[in-house]
């Protein structure tokens, strides 16, 4: 590599400093030889090359500058309990484009919630973690709109403030955020899901309430303001996961279909945001809207769609559906003519499984079959391997994102995001409030110390072993199905509940945290390594303590077919929605759910 100049100035590097840097890469250079001459004088010249650099004001891409709004001004609140009782919300405001085409926007008169990973300019930034992880305690404010933030005004949407997420983005449950536990819309007490946790709430709220309106559940606990629609974050099931807990539809499109560009990064092979709504229609409008390059993210490759090159979701299902009503199969025995499903056997054999998840999800089955598909089961024997392969191909470099460092390759990295660096500070905060983020870190370093570079990459190249085996079986199959959580929502740990004794809810025993969580990703987080989009489509209720709550099975299709996922959940729409099979039972002598 070249040297840029030869500094002339007064050295800002000293012999020492020089020691130090040698000793960080294990070599040595003997004082006072000619060799420490040399290497003194380009350390003080790469010195000088920086201070140019750290001189400069950062710059914004101008694609990223704030929306113009109605009324001008951005302002946000925090909601006290009362007015945010399932704690979804992170902070509340109420923005839309002021530009007059959006009026006329395919998102016109919806309302959405970003999770609080995503960059919305002058709101907080919170990532689910305590202000003291920032300089001066408190949480960055945003100078960005994320592209899929600007993509959502310019389409009329009504943005309505950001979601609670669980801590960094590194729990598959509701009960790691700074502010607190996200309680399900369905029973509280009881955990959402993670980590767009707030999302799964917020969006499930709206079901909730028509159940309630029609006689079906007689509670009538406090719900708060939800919203029609999200955009959730997705590493290893965080929009599928909280989707399938809370009854919803959730979708992990294609790696790179997407822009993550402004959100808060975990690691970019597996990065993905995505729509969560009530229905497949809303789920496909939304897609529609913030799918497309953007030019700034490097997850997007050739692959990727030119925004006029992106299809028209919600238009091409329409017509789906059109051709169906014309050859008269749009009915309860038709609708689903013509698709073919794969039931991925190892899916089922996860350890962890409950026995009556698999039944909901197996029952499922054969209502595709009943609807007219082809329903076969497939072994894919690579899938049991799949988390594991994701574990160790994209951990060692959580870390390295954790603290906002710039992308390997050229992006628009995440700008005001400076966390502060990891100490016993750090831990002595996360250990009572999200331990796993402390797993990743010993995981990293034990990979590194143990392994070197060669584990990773090693996993990296069984990921394309792992994507060529889905690839292989969904020749034969237009959409394969697993179940999506292992288990119904678990109860919240008491220990996170916050109450006079425990004022922030911090958990004293870590493994009150942990082992309800232990194999939540195993069907979910194969196809953040792979790529493969990806949806939670909810599917009954299985019981779990006082009541009864969603379960969802997971539709997969090839890289870049999302319509096929849609066509999928859109047939199993013409049956009727779970909450039309699952409400009306008794609940635990209590209620009715």
């Amino acid at each position: 590599m070249s040297i840029v100049s030869l500094s002339t100035g007064e050295p800002t590097v000293t012999s020492d400093d020089l020691a130090a840097l040698c000793k960080t890469n294990n070599f040595g250079i003997e004082k006072g030889s000619a060799q420490e001459a040399a290497y003194l004088l380009f350390a003080n010249s790469f010195d000088a090359t920086c201070k140019t650099i750290h001189d400069l004001p950062e710059y914004h891409d101008p694609r990223l500058a704030p929306i113009a709004v109605e009324g001008g001004k951005r302002t946000f609140h925090r909601l006290d309990e009362g007015d945010n009782p399932l704690n979804g919300w992170a902070h509340k405001t109420s923005l839309k484009s002021a530009d007059h085409a959006a009026r006329n926007g395919a998102l016109a008169g919806r309302t959405i919630a970003f999770k609080d990973n995503v960059s919305i300019a002058r709101l907080p930034l919170g990532l689910g973690c305590s202000p003291r992880h920032f300089e001066g305690g408190r949480h960055p404010i945003s100078t960005i709109d994320a592209s899929v933030v600007a993509r959502s005004l310019a389409a009329g949407a009504t943005v309505k403030g950001t979601a609670t997420c669980e801590n960094f983005s590194m729990f598959a449950v509701s009960f790691t955020s700074d502010s607190g536990v996200v309680h399900n819309a369905w029973l509280p007490g009881y955990a959402t899901g993670g980590s767009s946790s707030g999302c799964g709430a917020l969006v499930s709220i709206r079901d909730v309430e028509q159940a309630r309106e029609s006689g079906r559940d007689t509670r009538d606990y406090p719900l708060g303001e939800g919203v029609d629609m999200a955009i959730g974050g997705d590493q290893g099931g965080s929009i599928r996961l909280p989707a399938s807990y809370s009854g919803i539809y959730g979708l992990k499109p294609t790696h790179g279909l997407v822009p993550y560009t402004g959100i808060a990064s975990l690691n970019p092979m597996i990065d993905h945001a995505g729509p969560m709504a009530r229905t497949v229609d809303d789920i496909a409008l939304l897609l529609g809207v913030v799918a497309g390059y953007d030019g700034m993210d490097m997850r997007m490759t050739p692959e990727s769609p030119l925004r006029h090159q992106v299809p028209d979701y919600f238009a091409d299902l329409q017509a789906w559906v059109a051709e169906k009503h014309a050859a008269n199969e749009w009915d309860s025995h038709q609708s689903a003519n013509g698709l073919r499903f794969g039931m991925i056997r190892e899916s089922f054999e996860m350890p962890g499984l409950d026995p009556d998840v698999t039944r909901t999800v197996r029952e499922a089955a054969r209502r595709f079959a009943a609807l007219g598909a082809d329903v076969k089961d497939v072994s894919i024997p690579m899938h049991s391997l799949g988390a594991a392969i994701w574990t160790v191909a994209a951990r060692p470099a959580m870390p390295h994102n954790l603290a906002n460092h710039a992308p390997d390759l050229l992006a628009h990295p995440l700008p005001g995001l400076d966390p502060l660096p990891v100490d016993q500070g750090f831990f002595d905060i996360l250990i009572k409030r999200n331990p796993a983020v402390i797993n990743v870190l010993l995981n990293t370093a034990h990979m590194r110390r143990k392994y070197g570079p060669a584990l990773a990459r090693k996993a990296m190249m069984h990921v394309h072993q792992l994507r060529a085996a889905y690839d292989e079986a969904l020749k034969e199959f237009d959409v394969l199905i697993t179940p999506v959580n292992p288990t119904v929502g678990p109860a919240h740990p008491p220990s996170t509940l916050r109450r006079d004794e425990n004022a922030d809810g911090s958990a004293e025993n870590m493994m009150d945290l942990f082992e309800r969580v232990i194999g939540s990703t195993l069907n979910t987080s194969p196809f953040n390594c792979t790529g493969h989009p990806a949806m939670s489509v909810g599917w009954g209720l299985t019981k779990d303590g006082r009541g009864k709550l969603p379960v969802g099975m997971q539709l997969v299709a090839k890289r870049w077919d999302e319509g096929s996922i849609l066509k999928a959940a859109k047939a199993w729409e013409m049956g009727g929605r779970w909450q039309d099979h699952a409400i009306g039972t008794e609940v635990g002598g209590e209620a009715k759910l």
